[in-house]
């Protein structure tokens, strides 16, 4: 095994199985959150806070739905925000008439238990379904996003 030793929170170690060596690779920033772009941030931001169990930052301060960025606190690295889209159109997942810009995926130990729960927070099911594993939904605002099975 060969000594490493992390110099900073930024350097990551790589292995390359495949080429048969390792090594150290500098970030050049960390991700502290994705936003996705919506009609409605703050009722976004609430639906997501359900999914994740995260508080929606300031969501005491008399907020009126009209505001244009609404972020989540996550208890530890990166985190969601909202921001108004007013000519919002939403992805019409899988067609490429319209494809999505990307999707969040959330670990679940139970699909159907999962399923229940986001379907009564407002998600709509996917009429597509790929895979055995995992399952597609689509939040109020029309993003995609999968549940996928996880053991505990």
């Amino acid at each position: 095994m060969l000594p490493v030793r992390l110099v900073n929170f930024s350097t990551q170690l790589a292995v390359h199985r495949d080429r048969g060596y390792v090594a150290l690779m500098t970030a050049i920033a960390r991700l502290s959150l994705v936003a996705l772009d919506c009609p409605e941030p703050l009722a976004l931001a609430r639906f997501y806070a359900s999914i994740t169990g995260w508080e929606v930052a300031d969501d005491d301060s008399g907020w009126d739905g009209t505001e244009d960025w609404v972020q989540l606190k996550a208890p530890a690295g990166a985190t969601l925000a909202f921001q108004l889209s007013t000519d919002f159109q939403p992805p019409s997942w899988p067609s490429a008439d319209h494809p999505q810009q990307l999707h969040l995926d959330f670990n679940v130990p139970d699909l159907d238990a999962g399923e229940a729960a986001v379907l009564a927070i407002g998600a709509r099911k996917a009429d597509v379904q790929p895979g055995t594993t995992f399952r597609v939904y689509l939040d109020p605002a029309g993003h995609p996003f999968c549940l996928c099975y996880v053991a505990e």
